[in-house]
């Protein structure tokens, strides 16, 4: 049997902090990697042992094979777990940990290798019967051959990155005459996330569930599954809420697909923990093979919380060559588990993702939060990917589990820059969605366009009396004075909000009382940024942070971010941002596709940026002449930073 004492966790962030937890409790030595960005990070402080393996960009470190083995070394460590993303479904990386003489926690590199491609995953489930989606994985890639065999499918088509994940890589076409930009577009998002520009095309199922079953499979021959996820509600591809058990499958159909999905872990003798990800029909008994995850997956707490097992330690256990401690007739599934995940991002600007300072973090007590943040004044950077945590509920029922988790929804704060929270509580609030009734279009068809977060007005009116409180402090005097023998004086706020402006007084009528506008407000506690407030007789809770020269604060559902303009000159001539494209976060600058002295018509591409693992189209919001253009392909770019100046040109 493999025998170890000390696991690296080539990874980062809640990932890297969620496995040291499980293998500490195991009586293991843990060895935290980090990039040079991550110098601080909470994963570095809680392993046993930490070990620097190259500058931020993740192709330098975290997706160096060569720096891992050689951290792996210098520390003694003798086991490597990838946690999900990087390295955790490289097969070359998996084989140089064997290689090295480590134990690699998870599957053989023959195993990841057979699904590491869609194509060849593809065609290995078909030999063993599980059912596939119709579609394209021959090798011929021309744009001419992809066209003939989208036509043969048949309109909607999905065109697929064949490796990799995640989202990355992957369009949905309506119309035939999208389909020529989808192929270039997905290609070159491919190549760019994973090496390879090869794609599959597969028909898109309409209004269907994507359903994952959890497989694990021991080195004695024993595979079994842990019930299914349901994962429909996505962004660009990509999982924003996940729960366990899925309302849409009963215990038929769950069976059928747990017995696909052992037959598909088994084709590729597989080790460890798995995903084979289905999606179902609309009519809710015909499913198809997406792909097969060969890790473990950002959802997998759901799973742990309706069955009571702990999967990473689990996956520890048999990469020691233990037998499961479990058979199929064991796997008892209890209550209802829902998570969601936390991102950094504008869900208003098509879920742009955001980088800067989190100035506060605080998490709620009453459910499992999973994260590598400390409580605040940290730096989201845009190397990695924009999710900052992930907020997990469980309950006897799945009402109960959703109320529970909107309830813990309200009570976090994560401020400075923005992110989803607001966005989450919608969606779990949506009568759809508490009725079960999503699908993977749920979020098109009932969010298709997201208003910016409004905070009321009694949000506002408390914005003003932190401003106005601060600038007291900072010119040395005790707000409670800012009175004279005439009466409280009524002292001028005015708050940028976004592209607003709203214009308060604030007066004082005593310590921590003040009339804001018309109201009278009342600070009944205060904290580390908490106040609660009393305003018509109701009291609320509110958090908040002083991030450069913005204040954020949140107080239930609503967020609102704000600078005091009270004193600011004269905004911009209006129309600056028709005459300026610039950076909306950092990242790197990978094509610029016009030049000085360029016509260019209103929505056309300029500039493509890189950051949080995405690529982002920078485009003209008029038609123009470009008479700037101060950055080149390889520029790392800071938020706000030009990226062209153009000369309207009138119709």
């Amino acid at each position: 049997m493999p025998s170890f004492t000390t696991i690296l966790i080539a990874n980062r962030g809640e990932i890297a902090c969620r496995v040291i937890r499980s293998a500490k409790a195991l009586g293991y030595r843990t060895v935290a990697v980090y990039s040079e960005a991550d110098a601080g990070a909470l994963h570095v402080q809680s392993a046993d042992k930490a070990i620097c393996i190259g500058p931020a960009e993740a192709k330098q470190s975290y997706l160096s094979i060569d720096a891992v083995i050689a951290a792996a070394k210098a520390t003694g460590a003798d086991a490597v777990h990838p946690g999900y993303g990087f390295l955790s479904e490289n097969a070359g990386f998996a084989k140089a940990c064997t290689d090295a003489g480590l134990v690699f926690i998870g599957p053989p590199a023959e195993a990841i290798a057979a699904m590491g491609n869609k194509a060849a995953a593809k065609q290995r489930m078909i030999a063993a019967r599980v059912p596939c989606v119709p579609g394209y994985q021959g090798s011929n890639q021309s744009d001419a051959t992809l066209t003939k065999e989208a036509e043969k499918i048949g309109l909607p088509v999905m065109v697929k990155a064949a490796a990799g994940g995640g989202g990355r890589g992957m369009r949905l076409v309506q119309n035939a005459v999208d389909l020529p930009d989808a192929i270039r577009a997905a290609r070159a998002e491919a190549e760019n996330a994973f090496g390879s520009g090869e794609l599959i095309l597969e028909k898109a199922v309409v209004n269907g569930r994507h359903i994952e079953i959890q497989v694990f499979a021991d080195t004695h021959g024993n595979v079994i599954h842990l019930g299914e996820r349901d994962c429909s509600v996505q962004r660009r591809h990509q999982k924003v809420i996940e729960e366990a058990p899925s309302p849409a499958v009963n215990e038929s159909l769950r069976a059928q697909m747990g017995a696909a999905a052992v037959a598909a872990a088994k084709a590729i003798h597989y080790v460890g923990a798995g995903t084979v990800e289905f999606l179902l029909d609309a009519n809710g008994r015909d499913f198809y093979f997406l792909e097969m995850n060969t890790r473990l997956q950002v959802e997998h707490p759901v799973t742990e919380a309706i069955t009571g097992l702990d999967l990473v330690a689990l996956q520890i256990r048999v990469a020691a060559g233990e037998s499961l401690p479990l058979t199929q007739a064991d796997v008892q599934l209890q209550g209802h588990a829902i998570e969601v995940r936390l991102y950094a991002e504008s869900p208003a600007q098509n879920f742009l993702p955001q980088s800067g300072w989190l100035s506060l973090w605080s998490p709620p007590g009453n459910i499992r939060v999973d994260h590598g943040l400390h409580g605040g004044d940290q730096e989201i950077t845009p190397y990695y990917d924009p999710m900052i945590a992930k907020l997990i509920a469980h309950g006897g029922s799945r009402e109960e589990a959703r109320r529970r988790l909107i309830v813990a929804l309200e009570q976090t704060a994560a401020l400075g820059i923005s992110t989803n929270r607001g966005f989450l509580i919608d969606l779990l609030s949506h009568p759809e969605f508490a009725a079960g009734k999503t699908t993977t279009a749920f979020i098109p068809q009932h969010f298709s366009t997201i208003a910016a977060p409004q905070a009321d007005a009694a949000l506002q009116a408390i914005a003003a009396l932190l401003w106005f409180e601060r600038g007291a402090a900072q010119h040395g005097h005790d707000p409670a004075n800012a009175w004279s023998s005439n009466g409280s004086l009524a002292w001028p706020v005015k708050l940028g909000i976004g592209e607003t402006t709203a214009k308060l007084s604030v007066a004082v009528l005593g310590r921590d009382r003040y009339r804001i506008n018309d109201a009278d407000y009342t600070v009944t506690a205060r904290g580390d940024n908490r106040l609660r407030v009393s305003a018509g007789g109701i009291e609320r809770d509110v958090a908040y942070a002083f991030s450069g020269d913005e204040l954020h604060l949140c107080s239930g559902a609503a967020d609102l971010a704000c600078r005091d303009l009270t004193w600011a000159p004269p905004a911009e001539a209006e129309g600056a941002a028709e005459r300026e494209l610039r950076a909306p976060m950092n990242g790197k600058i990978v094509a610029v596709l016009s030049a000085v002295g360029d016509r260019v018509k209103k929505g056309q591409c300029l500039v493509v940026m890189e950051a949080m693992k995405m690529q982002h189209e920078m485009v003209a919001r008029v038609d123009a002449t470009i008479y700037t253009l101060p950055v080149k392909v390889g520029d790392q770019v800071a938020t706000r930073q030009l990226l062209a100046a153009l000369t309207p040109v009138q119709a």
